[in-house]
């Protein structure tokens, strides 16, 4: 087959060689494992954590004469995930024998799909950025399919001297495998769409994305040709378990093939890992085809088969995915497109989103959500899920500022204390003096103080009236920033004339 490549070189994406520019194609085969209590063919648990080889029941094992059962949980969470990702549903599929040898595979072969796999084609909306102007680009990525197949066990070799030790507990645990057109140009793309395809996951609820813990990893096909040319020969980094290490795995082979084809030599077609402590790819195997493993319907499993009305069933139990969100959040609560993004990024970021925004100005909800709350959760290297300011905290810090009973400054402060000891943020105002001065006889007493210790300012403030703000300012520092800052401002233009 002969892939053909619709897309315009982007010169903002080659890199530059001793010979000439490169382009990179990336695609990518994303291993997520399916969000299940039990196995893809046995009742075993897949609980991670457990003691090794706990979660491991007969068939696992591969003990003779056992035979696999289909787990329907993990066909409906196959389909939700085809759905989520706009792919044709296949209502006929089949589960092949793909035969190799590992230690840590007892049958000696890996139920998976091969010709007739569950879902067909689909696509990933990807935006990529933002630059420097807070712009992204939005770009397409084709899925080719998404396939049943089970995982291996693990090999551990850390273990002993002389010997490797083999945990069965991942075996047969069911993993989606979601295979990627060439459609990648960049390290940049190549996370982004990633990070994308793991959000909708987590939003469908079919992967939990935890790729510390080998529930999501990425193989990742590189190549380079000259811009626009033939696609060249390819190599896949086997096993990359973070996004990060994604970008930086491309970029270290890309270089590498470029260095080795300007020197004359070609690259061979093979597996290679990435070391993330050396920043480079190093061959593992050559790469094999699908006629190495000897593709076969598995005798024990009849073809899966189902009906529309299994596949609309589950349609209509879908959740309002990223980009919806993202529109939504953009028309109706009339936020940035950027703002919106990095709110959608995360479904637990959304969720938390909504609750602070639920009745309440949605653009200053996303203000704090985004810049107070995130950035301090990221100064600290916490995620949402471990913030110390609950969502009903955040809220009621909005409602203070809305009420006029503090300013945004005193806010601020509030927040920082919420964050630091906990509380209500109401009690805290009160137990620790932060209401906001509204009081316009205290108010005006401190203009007049300030006005009359500074004749000189005055008099260059009625010359040019945009150093009133001044004023404005000795006035809150005066009042311990307490003094509502619209009282504040008017009655300094009103006593100097200003209005």
């Amino acid at each position: 087959m002969t892939l053909v490549d619709t897309r315009t070189p982007d010169p903002k994406k080659l890199i530059p060689g001793a010979t000439g520019d490169w382009e990179i194609v990336i695609g990518m085969e994303v291993h997520a494992q399916v969000l299940s209590e039990s196995k893809l063919f046995s009742g075993a648990s897949t609980q991670f954590g457990a003691e090794p080889n706990d979660n491991v029941s007969l068939v696992d094992a591969a003990m003779p004469g056992m035979l696999p059962v289909i787990n329907l949980e993990c066909v409906r969470q196959a389909v939700r995930t085809g759905l989520g990702l706009k792919a044709q549903i296949n209502h006929r599929s089949v589960f092949d024998r793909k035969n190799y040898f590992y230690p840590d595979l007892p049958q000696g072969y890996q139920i998976s799909q091969f010709g007739q796999p569950i879902v067909g084609e689909g696509t990933v909306i990807v935006a990529v950025g933002p630059d420097s102007k807070g712009q992204f680009e939005e770009i397409e990525v084709g899925v080719e399919r998404l396939h049943l197949e089970q995982d291996a066990g693990k090999s551990l070799h850390d273990q002993h001297a002389t010997m490797s030790f083999v945990d069965l507990n991942r075996s047969g645990v069911a993993l989606m495998e979601i295979v990627s057109k060439p459609d990648m140009r960049s390290a940049d793309e190549a996370r982004a769409y990633l990070t994308k395809l793991r959000t909708i996951l987590r939003y469908l609820g079919t992967c939990d994305g935890n790729m510390d813990e080998g529930s999501m990893r990425a193989d990742v096909n590189v190549s380079v040709r000259r811009p626009g040319g033939a696609f060249g020969t390819r190599c896949e980094i086997k096993n990359v378990n973070s996004i990060r290490f994604v970008g930086q795995a491309i970029e270290s082979e890309a270089r590498r093939q470029i260095a080795l084809i300007e020197d004359g030599g070609t690259v061979d077609q093979e597996t290679r890992l990435f070391d993330p402590a050396k920043g480079e790819t190093r061959a593992m195997r050559s790469k094999e085809d699908a006629h190495d493993y000897r593709y076969f319907p598995d005798p024990d499993l009849l073809p899966l088969e189902f009906d529309a009305a299994f596949v609309e069933g589950l349609r209509e139990g879908l959740p309002e995915l990223p980009d919806d969100k993202r529109q939504r959040l953009m028309t109706e609560a009339g936020l940035s497109a950027y703002d919106a993004s990095i709110l959608v990024s995360e479904k637990s970021i959304a969720d938390f989103f909504e609750q602070v925004a639920r009745g309440r100005d949605a653009k200053q909800a996303a203000n704090w959500v985004i810049n107070d709350l995130l950035g301090a959760l990221n100064k600290s290297g916490k995620g949402i899920e471990d913030t110390p300011v609950s969502a009903e905290q955040l809220g009621a810090v909005l409602d203070l500022i809305r009420e006029g009973t503090i300013s945004g400054k005193i806010a601020k402060e509030l927040f920082e204390l919420v964050w630091a000891e906990g509380g209500d943020p109401r009690e805290l105002v009160e137990s620790r003096g932060l209401k906001q001065v509204t009081d316009t006889g205290a108010i005006e007493k401190a203009v007049d103080e300030v006005i009359a210790a500074n004749p000189d300012k005055v008099a260059q403030a009625l010359a040019k009236p945009t150093l009133a703000g001044w004023f404005v300012g000795q006035v809150m520092k005066a009042t311990g920033g307490k003094a509502n800052p619209q009282a504040v401002n008017d009655l300094v233009k009103a006593k100097l004339g200003l209005e």
